[in-house]
Formats: C-alpha cells, sequence, structure tokens
C-alpha cells in the first residue's frame, strides 16, 4: 500500500476541509505522507538536483569508495568470505548543512542554491505545524513556539545531504538503519528514481515511492510527545541498493537544545496523558537519543524523564 499523496496546493481553496482531513490522516495513521505542488517552485528543484549531484561526484564520491569505512568492512568481510551482515553502520556519504557551519566549496552555485531551497522548505515547514496545530485542536502558533522556547527564532533548521552509492553486496549491509527521527518536521526531497526508503506500518515494511519533485513528510519524537501521542514518529530505513545512486536531502525543523518539550496543554485536558510522556529539555533528549538513535524511542522517554 502505496503512502498517502497530498496535493497541498489545495489546503487554502475549496477543499481545504478534505486536505486538513488528509494530513491529519498522514500524521495520525502513518506518520509519513507525500506533498506534492507544496510551492517549493520546480525550477529550484531541479538545480538542488543539479548542484547535489554535482557536488557528491565532484567532492564525495571518491572518497566514498577509497577511504570509507563502510566500504573498507564491507571488502574485508567479503575477502574473509564471511555470512554475517555488517551491522553498526550505514552504506552512505552525508554531510549537514546549517546557517554557521562550513559547506563544500568546490561546486559552482552550490551554497546559493541550497540556502534558497533551505529557506523555502522552512517556510513549508511553518504551514505544517499550521496545520498540526489547527488539526490538534491546539492554539495557532503553539508547535512553532514551543520549538523556538519562546518568540524569538531559535529552532534549529539543519539539512542533511546523503548519497547512497551502489553496492556491490547490498543483503550484507543497510543504507541507512531503522530508527525513528529525534526531532520535529522532517521534509525529505527524495531521489526521483532510485528508492530504498520504507517505513514500518503494521508490522511490514512498506517502500516510499519515488514521486518527482514531491516532498515527503515525517513526524519526529518530538511531535509525538507535542501531541500526545496522537501523531507518531515511525520507524524508517534505507536499503542499499546494487544499481543507482540514491539522492537523498532530508531537511529538520526541530526544537532548540533549550525548548521544553511536553504534551500540549489542550490535548491533556481533553485525553489524559495516556501514554506518560514527560516534560523534558529537548538537549537532554538529544544526549540520550545520540546513544540510543538504532533502538526504540520508549526507553529514551524513560530515560530523560528520568534525567529531569
Amino acid at each position: 500500500m502505496p503512502i498517502p499523496v497530498i496535493d497541498f496546493s489545495k489546503l487554502n481553496g475549496d477543499e481545504r476541509e478534505k486536505i486538513m482531513a488528509e494530513i491529519a490522516n498522514g500524521c495520525e495513521e502513518w506518520g509519513f505522507f507525500q506533498l506534492v505542488n507544496h510551492g517549493v517552485p520546480v525550477e529550484l528543484l531541479e538545480r538542488v538536483k543539479k548542484v547535489t549531484t554535482e557536488c557528491y561526484k565532484v567532492e564525495r564520491e571518491d572518497d566514498f569508495f577509497k577511504d570509507s569505512t563502510p566500504v573498507k568492512l564491507l571488502k574485508e568481510l567479503i575477502d574473509k568470505k564471511g555470512e554475517e551482515k555488517l551491522e553498526n553502520l550505514d552504506w552512505e556519504d552525508v554531510f549537514l548543512l546549517t546557517d554557521d557551519n562550513e559547506w563544500p566549496p568546490k561546486t559552482p552555485g552550490f551554497k546559493e542554491t541550497m540556502i534558497e531551497y533551505r529557506t523555502e522548505v522552512k517556510k513549508l515547514a511553518e504551514k505544517l505545524m499550521e496545520v498540526m496545530d489547527e488539526n490538534l485542536g491546539i492554539q495557532k502558533g503553539h508547535i512553532k513556539k514551543v520549538f523556538n522556547g519562546g518568540d524569538e527564532e531559535n529552532a534549529f533548521f539543519g539539512t542533511k545531504v546523503s548519497h547512497y552509492p551502489p553496492c556491490p553486496h547490498p543483503e550484507r549491509v543497510t543504507g541507512l538503519r531503522a530508527h525513528t527521527d529525534a526531532g520535529g518536521i522532517i521534509l525529505l526531497f527524495q531521489d526521483d528514481e532510485v528508492g530504498g526508503l520504507e517505513i514500518l506500518k503494521d508490522g511490514r515494511w512498506t517502500d516510499v515511492q519515488p514521486i518527482p519533485n514531491s516532498i515527503v513528510i515525517n513526524t519526529g519524537d518530538q511531535i509525538e510527545v507535542l501531541s500526545n501521542g496522537r501523531y507518531k514518529s515511525v520507524w524508517h530505513r534505507v536499503q542499499a541498493m546494487p544499481n543507482g545512486t540514491r539522492r537523498s536531502i532530508a531537511s529538520f525543523y526541530n526544537p532548540s537544545y533549550d525548548a521544553t518539550i511536553e504534551p500540549a496543554t489542550e490535548l491533556i485536558q481533553k485525553e489524559v496523558n495516556q501514554y506518560g510522556y514527560p516534560k523534558f529539555v529537548f538537549g537532554d533528549y538529544m544526549s540520550i537519543y545520540t546513544q540510543q538513535k538504532f533502538l526504540p524511542k520508549e526507553p529514551r522517554f524513560q530515560a530523560v524523564k528520568a534525567v529531569n
């Protein structure tokens, strides 16, 4: 069963109620959905494909195949004719873009294009947060204000640029191990052709089908807490593939490290905190998450509860 595909351009038209319901269903029943006609210009998306692909080819690909730990360990495993699978690493080349870190220097137009792209998807994330506020029946702007830790712009917005190269033995390693995302709202611009992304739905792994120029949305652990469990963060993974390089550009709208996270008061009054979500500081949660990313989330909630 394909994950929901939603035409976001209809949100402010005659079909608003239908689109709001589709987004609610995507958040409540899936934790993942795809947006088409989302407002990020197609011309910009085409430039993003171009500069990220060029960046990987010029600045990253050779180093991955010559010097990366996954390539070395996989070769060692095959050379010794081992039968096991590499469990504690990912077949992935990845780097992070934020406003204040160093960006790849050698690809013409990379920084200008990605700054423009990040601005557009951040606006899309903020529109989605308002939709979530409305669907949850909480005050407009609540999620954004909580993530910022107040009225100033303190939320973290990062973009992870990943490539998953073709793997000679995809049965022996995972592109990206199964996990839930720590933060808030994740906006993924994935490859048009090379698949591999899967989510766990009703106990079965389900493909997230590539749709050209769509943006895949998923909700992280902090949205699960804020929504008092109405919106769940969902296990997902990327399979290593034998053919083709998969491009994956994931932007994360996360709370400030100083932000205090807890279920929205209106939801506690309506529903009771049935899952026992704690109140905590996001930075404390991240300290635990970095050690337990690929483990179940419930012990993380318990551990951060003990800290606070």
